[in-house]
């Protein structure tokens, strides 16, 4: 009877279960759980009986009362899904709100109403297999040599990647707290990861060369669609801070006031943003690793495996990061800072240039706006930024300082969060049609994004601050390339 018992919870551990938060009403806050797994769940007693059976003997016990509850809740399970998906919508008003099979439908509808019952029901039980993560070596390592056979299973293995990472976002994004999944810029965003998991789904395998080029293409499409992911979330989250902003900052069952107490008060809201973009560096590393090893650029060089520089020069990147930040506070202040670079010309190390741009972009650039928003007014020159690379056993360690005059230390942690900044957002401007960045600040995710961009291969970003002096970020970069992927 022990091992039907031990069977038993690995059987029912394996059929999938999703929750929902309930919509509208009193259910707002109480979750449903719906089995997914229907002909699973239907055949467990008899698969019950059967092990019991084989491991009965004459003065074996009944079956215990933790298997009948077992059976009793899956039944119950299977007819709340049954309700949720088969039954016809009541009408308006006529939903009887003490029903959980209602609220279970209500909480559905969402996705439901507006796509295939079978596509949902694949995407929720694709958020319950695990992500596959991958390290910067083992890119190296496979990519070496981009044989037709190597590429192929490249796809292969996105082919079965991808709608698990999609399905998993699709989930997020439908159990977001505080109201955030009704914003119409998540939905939006939803609707890609929604759009994007179904083609994939129905691609065939990936068994021939032609199958993999055509399969290189729909990715290729798939990256596109989901080009403005940041900003159109970022405008979603800034949507919800202007709302709770205009009611007082009261955050449900807190009764905290005040903007500063409805910031430092939603951590569930970081640790999703936080989960969400670091998914995203990784999907569009994985996408665009392997479009970049499909098709050849001449423009990259022999040094390249990919997207990855074997023999990157962090000077090089740094300089043209710099001339990039300098142009834009050019155009929005009509002058810029000197920036002074130190480092040794001659060392490389293995790392993707992009996402190195992304980052010291963003750190000198916040330095650029602070020492030019200092010295707006004054007759001295504004002292020059300094910029050092530095080579270590295991990280490359950049440290870019400033005088800008630093940042209170009550509002240091307030820096990490995507619910600050300190200019004018233009978020509340763009759509999903409108291209990335084109003013100085006011996004206000610059800083937690890179360092998720620093933490993704294994490096990490922190920054210190001397109130009334200037403000020092370390940029620390993992050399070494055997840190898997973070994966939320």
């Amino acid at each position: 009877m022990r091992r039907a018992a031990t069977a038993l919870r690995r059987h029912a551990a394996s059929s999938a279960r999703w929750e929902i938060p309930g919509a509208g009403g009193d259910a707002s806050n109480h979750r449903f759980v719906v089995a997914l797994d229907v002909p699973r769940a239907s055949s467990c007693a008899r698969w019950i009986r059967a092990a019991s059976a084989r491991c009965a003997t004459d003065d074996a016990p009944s079956p215990s009362s933790s298997a009948r509850a077992q059976q009793q809740q899956q039944q119950q399970q299977r007819r709340g899904y049954a309700a949720a998906t088969d039954a016809t919508p009541a009408p308006a008003g006529k939903v009887d709100p003490s029903s959980a099979a209602a609220a279970s439908r209500r909480a559905m509808s969402a996705l439901a109403d507006k796509y295939d019952r079978t596509l949902v029901e694949n995407i929720y039980r694709s958020s319950f297999k695990n992500q596959t993560g991958v390290s910067l070596k083992y890119m190296l390592d496979f990519g070496s040599q981009p044989i037709h056979r190597q590429l192929m299973v490249s796809a292969q293995f996105l082919h079965k990647e991808l709608p698990v990472r999609f399905a998993h976002r699709v989930a997020e994004l439908e159990n977001l707290p505080l109201g955030l999944s009704s914003k119409a810029q998540v939905q939006t965003v939803r609707d890609w990861y929604v759009e994007s998991y179904d083609e994939l789904l129905k691609f065939p395998t990936v068994k021939t060369n032609e199958d993999e080029e055509k399969f290189t293409e729909l990715i290729k499409r798939i990256m596109e669609r989901h080009a403005n992911v940041v900003p159109m979330i970022a405008r979603g989250v800034l949507e919800l801070k202007m709302e709770m902003a205009e009611k007082g900052g009261t955050r449900p069952g807190t009764g905290k006031k005040g903007l500063v107490a409805q910031i430092n008060d939603l951590p569930e809201i970081q640790q999703f943003l936080d989960g969400f973009y670091m998914s995203r560096i990784g999907i569009r590393m994985l996408i665009g690793q392997h479009v970049a090893l499909h098709e050849k650029d001449d423009t990259r060089g022999e040094d390249y495996i990919g997207l990855i520089h074997t023999k990157m020069s962090p000077l090089r990147v740094a300089r043209d990061a710099i001339d990039d930040a300098r142009s834009i506070c050019m155009r929005q202040y009509g002058d810029a800072p000197e920036v002074e670079v130190f480092g040794d010309e001659s060392f490389t190390f293995a790392y993707e240039p992009g996402h190195l741009h992304q980052m010291l972009f963003e750190l000198v650039k916040n330095s650029l706006r602070a020492v030019s928003d200092k010295y707006a007014d004054s007759d001295d020159d504004p002292p020059p930024i300094r910029l050092v690379i530095a080579e270590g056993a295991e990280d490359v360690t950049i440290k870019i300082s400033d005088e800008g005059g630093g940042i209170r230390r009550s509002g240091l942690q307030r820096i990490w969060t995507y619910l600050y900044t300190t200019a004018d957002s233009p978020l509340l401007e763009m759509d999903e049609h409108t291209p990335g960045p084109v003013v100085l600040a006011g996004y206000g995710y610059g800083l937690p994004l890179s360092r998720l961009y620093a933490r993704y291969f294994g490096g990490d970003l922190q920054v210190i601050s001397m109130d009334g002096y200037g403000t020092d970020a370390y940029l620390h970069l993992n050399r070494l390339g055997n840190v898997q992927e973070p994966l939320p």
